[in-house]
């Protein structure tokens, strides 16, 4: 934090940035190279799917705002590996699942499929989410065990990786 008690302007500015390049093309441009936006028939030949898709979208983007913000308030860092957290976030969205803003950002790629009737953008969804798998299993959780230890260890036994659940006590 800095003298005054707000979160480091570089966190503020580092998680716009990176928000911008790197979700915002995930979510943003590869969805529309897939699709230049156009409304195709829905899937499943029902307007239910385009309604789900919206649903989707409507309550993904509040728990990506959350995510980032917690990264920025609690966590005194960025979301990007090159700037990472001072503390390990665990409040908010993170209470509930350990990865609230891959979770986000799958949800806006299916709700964008299904509001658009895209079969490739479903594809596009499944091939995020194994790379969000791989990244964090591979990458993410070895890191943040080296950085947190124990208190990421407790953590895990908690909260879930993927699926939101109320955590445990203890």
């Amino acid at each position: 934090m800095s003298a005054n008690g707000r979160p480091p302007l570089w966190a503020i500015v580092g998680t716009i940035v990176f928000t911008a390049l790197v979700p915002g093309s995930v979510v943003g441009l590869g969805p529309y190279l897939l699709t230049h936006w156009v409304v195709a028939p829905p899937l499943l030949d029902t307007v239910a799917t385009r309604v789900a898709g919206v649903l989707l979208l409507v309550a993904s983007a509040p728990l990506f705002t959350s995510f980032v913000a917690r990264f920025v308030v609690e966590g005194h860092g960025t979301p990007a590996p090159v700037a990472p957290t001072r503390h390990l976030v665990v409040g908010g969205p993170f209470r509930w699942t350990r990865n609230p803003g891959y979770i986000a950002v799958l949800g806006m790629i299916v709700g964008q499929a299904l509001l658009l009737g895209s079969a490739p953008v479903l594809v596009y969804g499944a091939v995020v989410a194994l790379a969000f798998q791989l990244f964090v299993v591979f990458y993410e959780e070895p890191t943040l065990r080296r950085t947190f230890g124990a208190e990421f260890d407790r953590y895990c036994g908690t909260v879930p990786r993927w699926i939101p659940r109320r955590p445990r006590s203890g």
